[in-house]
């Protein structure tokens, strides 16, 4: 297979994951969004209305921002790639999330 024709592949195969999964419905340009709060409320008011998830609301939010992130890769400027980890970051905050931090884990167990 040419890499044109990898390439044509693996758009359309996002595209699919984009319109045939359970994935949520979101506001239109919401990933080019320049405050991080404003996209983490958006998502947790889409995850919480969709009807198509099939997690909880946050691993839902989480997953659609993931996904655009990963699915972005070297396209993603480095400034809008900073807002959306910050907004992984309040998605937790709203969610009343905490990250787990492996090192804080691996710490405890020694003690």
């Amino acid at each position: 297979m040419t890499d044109k024709k990898k390439k044509k592949v693996k758009q359309r195969w996002a595209q699919k994951v984009s319109l045939t999964s359970n994935a949520l419905d979101l506001e239109k340009g919401v990933f080019t969004w320049q405050d991080s709060k404003k996209i983490a409320r958006s998502l947790k008011q889409s995850a919480e209305q969709s009807l198509r998830r099939k997690g909880s609301s946050f691993q839902s939010a989480m997953s659609m921002l993931n996904f655009y992130i990963n699915r972005s890769g070297k396209n993603l400027e480095s400034q809008q790639k900073e807002i959306l980890e910050q907004a992984k970051e309040e998605l937790r905050i709203i969610f009343n999330r905490k990250q787990k931090n492996r090192k804080q884990k691996i710490g405890r167990d020694k003690i």
